[in-house]
């Protein structure tokens, strides 16, 4: 069985620190989104695809820069305040089976993320949705990482914390598991992974090593 883990929300506690930033820069802009709107829309995708959802909505184009230049307010924030979600080594190096991590995120932030919080050590191989043409909600990026390290999609096991990553997964033919302990996971978190087909819910790290037992 390989476990396929999502990175931002699940292995770091990242979404919030994004989501702020992300709106930051856009109000600055003149694009009217609140921290609220961005997590509601584009958590679990893909920069690429927010920016042209976000090109598309307002039908005029964001500045050239504006990735880089987010990114680089980002990584900053990651140096001083970004965390481990709570348990997720230990939980980690108590299973047995194979793993890599498949990730929205480009492949900088998925290496600064585990190196900020210590948990690069963990994973040999890392997957970002800028190796694939289609990011989550689409299940490219789940299909290339079981490509990339000989598994069937059957023998696949995703955690994962957004809906996009969960109809990801399912595309794919993978299971899965809802993660819902990030900072970012509201009261309402759960009902929206299991409205996107999750059907198990895991909301601390601590039950992950016992759920991935009975699910295997």
């Amino acid at each position: 069985m390989l476990l396929i883990f999502d990175c931002d929300g699940v292995l770091v506690d990242s979404e919030l620190l994004a989501c702020q930033i992300e709106a930051e820069f856009l109000s600055a802009l003149g694009f009217s989104y609140t921290l609220e709107d961005i997590l509601r829309n584009f958590v679990g995708r893909s920069m690429r695809d927010a920016m042209a959802q976000i090109e598309r909505d307002h039908g005029r184009p964001l500045p050239p820069d504006f990735s880089a230049r987010a990114n680089r307010a980002l990584f900053a924030r990651f140096e001083t305040d970004l965390h481990a979600i709570p348990d997720i080594r230990d939980a980690i190096l108590s299973l047995p089976h194979p793993r890599c991590v498949a990730s929205s995120s480009t492949p900088e932030r998925i290496a600064l993320s585990l190196r900020v919080t210590g948990l690069d050590d963990l994973f040999t191989d890392v997957f970002s949705a800028v190796e694939v043409e289609r990011g989550k909600p689409a299940p490219d990026l789940f299909l290339h990482a079981a490509s990339r390290m000989s598994a069937h999609p059957t023998e696949c096991l995703v955690i994962e914390d957004s809906p996009a990553g969960v109809q990801a997964a399912i595309a794919a033919g993978m299971r899965v598991i809802g993660f819902t302990g990030g900072g970012h996971c509201g009261s309402g978190h759960a009902d929206k992974l299991r409205g996107a087909g999750a059907p198990v819910i895991l909301e601390r790290m601590t039950d992950l090593p016992e759920m991935v037992r009975s699910i295997v």
